[in-house]
């Protein structure tokens, strides 16, 4: 199952936030054990970087995190046509609607995500990181 994880998840299990981590650092433990395939957008990477130096006030610690990152999930590009098709969508927040048109067009199977109210119209799948999960090891016993 490959999947775009929203930057809510990313960023709640890095931060360990309350209540919202167990369940972002499972989707984070499915990904690096080859459960599920993890993608983020070049753009979150740079927004999780903000805001991972905001917490960190370190340069080097917080690429040291954005590397593991990288490792950790396929990063997709956003092109001109996602922003376009963005415009269109009936979705009212403009950078979810972006995420929503790149993974289609990189034909993910589902985004994960906390906000599940923002992405009613998206059109794909959207589930929130335990009902992945759920869905994760529905696959996997399955194959």
């Amino acid at each position: 199952m490959r999947a775009l994880i929203d930057t809510c998840v990313v960023m709640d299990a890095i931060q360990n936030r309350a209540p919202f981590a167990e369940d972002a650092q499972a989707v984070f433990l499915a990904v690096a054990n080859q459960m599920a395939a993890g993608c983020i957008t070049a753009k979150e990477m740079t927004d999780i970087f903000y805001l991972t130096h905001r917490c960190t006030h370190d340069q080097g610690v917080t690429r040291t995190i954005m590397g593991r990152i990288g490792m950790l999930f396929d990063i997709l590009d956003t092109t001109e046509d996602d922003v376009r098709q963005a415009l269109m969508s009936n979705m009212t927040d403009y950078e979810d609607a972006v995420m929503v048109e790149t993974a289609k067009r990189e034909k993910m199977d589902c985004i994960v995500t906390r906000n599940l109210a923002d992405y009613k119209q998206a059109g794909i799948p959207v589930y929130s990181p335990r009902e992945f999960m759920v869905r994760v090891k529905e696959t996997s016993e399955k194959a």
